[in-house]
């Protein structure tokens, strides 16, 4: 299914840090609760099934592309406000998706 430019431009998608990670034992699915800085967006909370390839004291201060303009999602315990993206391997395992280099926090993808 197609979907014109005009759709693609509701979706938010930008660049924030990554200043914090736990382990998500109360996830179905193993995952980490990430607290990401989107600048003068504020720092929004999300839950992310990456710990095969990721360890939490890894990606801490390392960018990353979210949506965020989807409603809040309860995940358990946690209200996870963007989701982060990334690209599903053949087995399933999740890799982040993040800018070559530094950027302004905040900034949206187009």
């Amino acid at each position: 299914m197609q979907i014109s430019y005009e759709d693609f431009e509701k979706v938010e998608i930008r660049v924030g840090k990554v200043i914090k990670v736990e382990e998500f034992s109360k996830a179905r699915k193993p995952a980490y609760k990430l607290w990401i800085d989107f600048g003068d967006l504020g720092i929004k909370k999300s839950s992310a099934q990456i710990t095969k390839l990721y360890n939490p004291h890894d990606i801490v201060n390392q960018f990353i592309l979210a949506v965020t303009n989807f409603p809040p999602r309860q995940i358990a315990d946690f209200m996870s406000e963007v989701l982060v993206l990334g690209v599903v391997l053949d087995d399933g395992e999740v890799a982040l998706i993040q800018p070559d280099r530094d950027v302004p926090l905040g900034k949206r993808i187009l």
